[in-house]
C-alpha cells in the first residue's frame, strides 16, 4: 500500500480537475499524486479511496473515456450517477441470471399473492 495516496491526497489532486474536460486517468492521477509510475495496486487502490469519497458525498465524477474529475455543475454529476447505476443494474441483473431468479427475487424481496 501507498502512504503517499490518502484520502487527503485525492481529494487535492482532484481539486485541479473540475469539470469532465479535465478528467484524469487512473494511472495518471496516481502519477500526480505519488510521483512514480502507477501500478495495478495502486490503480486498485485510488479506486478504493474514490468509493470512499463518495460514500461521504464528494462529487468525484468517472467515466473510462473521460477519467476522474469533480463535478463542474448539476449536469456532470447526473450524468455520473446514471453511469454508476446503470452498470450496478447490469450487474445485478447477470447475477440473477447465474441463479435463475428475477431481478426482484434476488434479495428476497416480499411478493405479494393476489
Amino acid at each position: 500500500m501507498n502512504e503517499l495516496l490518502c484520502k487527503d491526497a485525492v481529494l487535492s489532486a482532484l481539486s485541479r480537475h473540475l469539470g469532465k474536460d479535465n478528467g484524469v486517468s487512473a494511472n495518471a492521477l496516481v502519477i500526480e499524486i505519488c510521483g512514480l509510475y502507477a501500478t495495478t495496486a495502486t490503480e486498485r487502490q485510488l479506486r478504493k479511496l474514490i468509493e470512499v469519497l463518495r460514500r461521504e458525498g464528494h462529487h468525484i465524477c468517472g467515466h473510462p473515456a473521460e477519467g476522474y474529475y469533480i463535478a463542474a455543475n448539476e449536469a456532470e454529476l447526473l450524468r455520473t450517477c446514471s453511469f454508476l447505476h446503470d452498470r450496478a443494474m447490469t450487474t445485478l441483473a447477470q447475477v440473477a441470471a447465474m441463479r435463475r431468479v428475477s431481478l426482484p427475487d434476488l434479495r428476497g424481496q416480499l411478493r405479494l399473492n393476489t
